[in-house]
């Protein structure tokens, strides 16, 4: 890999958590149509793995093929990693504040930088772990600081959503030494995708969209919500795993939090409280820190 694709990895990161950070925008509106969160993921998911799909037979078909012992591998991607962290997601979303909720799901990039330590032996610089820190604190920040209506059974469900979320940059990394990006998003996504229809009532959601008062606006805004929150963000991501490591990848993705409440404000006329901006002040620290040019040897 050359110098010039290496410095495009930490973009393309950052790309997907300002993609991630749109979700909001498209959630609400599907809301109002009366989909619930699980319903949403699956859409989501479901046109998200058919554009993956259509993807690699256009590059090339022979993408799709991949030995029996990487099954495992695509299964625990597709759902322990992105069904399994957005069901708990969601579930922490029913059961605790939404600042809560946030903040554990944000507990991610602490997860990714154990297991890359003891996976893939990373070290853990100093610089690493200053903003692992900031981007932390910064997600608290921005998330609003919540000490209420947390359980065991939240505090278990919040802390899975967020080594779900963490997974999918370890198994990722692990998928991307065998296969394509395009392939591993396809499978990922596909498995991803069936098995959320095990969950989400398939045919609610085909009722609601018939019963619709545009039924073919609201389809192409389906595949516009995968394009926006899943399709761009996760192939971007998963590209940007090539030169970025795992533990750094998590990181910079908590810009997301940042991106959200900034379309709050700007989509929703939310306020910027002095904590939120707190918050993104930290989270861009975080992510200069960790792109600042280190000395010639330094693990970064």
């Amino acid at each position: 890999m050359n110098k010039q694709s290496k410095a495009f990895g930490p973009g393309l990161i950052i790309l997907a958590g300002i993609f991630w950070g749109s979700m909001g925008l498209f959630v609400r509106t599907l809301r109002r149509y009366g989909f619930s969160s699980i319903q949403i993921t699956s859409v989501r998911l479901t046109f998200a793995a058919v554009f993956f799909v259509l993807l690699v037979l256009w590059k090339d078909p022979k993408g799709f093929r991949i030995r029996l012992k990487d099954i495992p591998l695509f299964l625990g991607l597709g759902i322990v990693s992105v069904l399994f962290f957005t069901v708990c997601y969601f579930t922490a979303i029913d059961m605790m504040p939404l600042s809560t909720a946030a903040i554990l799901l944000y507990t991610s990039p602490i997860w990714v930088m154990l297991l890359s330590i003891l996976v893939f032996r990373e070290k853990l610089s100093g610089r690493k772990l200053l903003a692992l820190i900031l981007a932390f604190g910064g997600c608290v920040f921005v998330s609003g600081i919540s000490g209420g209506g947390l359980s065991a059974e939240g505090l278990l469900v919040g802390l899975g959503a967020g080594l779900g979320y963490g997974l999918y940059s370890i198994l990722g990394t692990i998928a991307l030494r065998r296969h394509s990006p395009f392939t591993v998003t396809a499978y990922t996504f596909l498995i991803a995708a069936v098995g959320s229809w095990f969950i989400s009532h398939p045919m609610d959601i085909l009722s609601r969209l018939s019963a619709a008062p545009s039924p073919v606006g609201l389809f192409f805004f389906f595949i516009l919500t995968a394009l926006v929150t899943a399709v761009v963000p996760f192939l971007s991501y998963t590209l940007g795993l090539q030169t970025v490591e795992a533990s750094k990848a998590a990181i910079l993705a908590t810009i997301e939090p940042l991106v959200a409440t900034v379309l709050g404000i700007l989509a929703f006329n939310e306020a910027l409280t002095l904590s939120a901006f707190l918050g993104i002040l930290l989270i861009l620290s975080a992510v200069v820190i960790l792109n600042l040019p280190g000395r010639k040897g330094d693990q970064t």
